[in-house]
């Protein structure tokens, strides 16, 4: 049974939280930048889908900490986010293959479409993601 897609704005949020828990702002950083600036999520929108994945189990709450006086709430992924990440970035990934046969007529790889590992830490762009898969 294939998963639904994940929203541009999901995914990065996902992305965002697998190296280390965050809190809103930081999320919203790091999603921008992992996105080269495409994934501009505000308040509302960030907050929502927070809360979504938190329903899910995606994400969950790891800690809060007072800044400045401000109350900041720490998320993180659950492995249910990570499974969810990873068959996003496979799915994402064979897309891109299909495309790149497509335009330059190259044939079909072996390359399977679905991770065999756990995704990697390492800070590596998504497949789409304004670099190569």
């Amino acid at each position: 049974m294939a998963s639904k897609p994940l929203t541009e704005p999901v995914f990065f949020v996902l992305l965002a939280l697998h190296d280390a828990p965050r809190h809103g702002y930081g999320i919203k950083q790091e999603a921008a930048e992992l996105s080269d600036g495409r994934v501009d999520l505000r308040v509302g929108t960030l907050y929502g889908v927070l809360d979504r994945l938190t329903a899910e189990a995606l994400v969950e709450h790891d800690h809060d900490e007072v800044h400045q006086g401000r109350l900041r709430r720490y998320y993180r992924l659950t492995s249910d986010g990570r499974r969810a990440l990873a068959v996003e970035n496979a799915r994402m990934a064979a897309n891109v293959r299909a495309a790149e046969q497509r335009l330059t007529g190259s044939p079909a790889t072996d390359t399977p479409a679905t991770p065999t590992a756990p995704p990697s830490r390492g800070r590596t762009r998504p497949a789409g993601a304004g670099g190569t898969a």
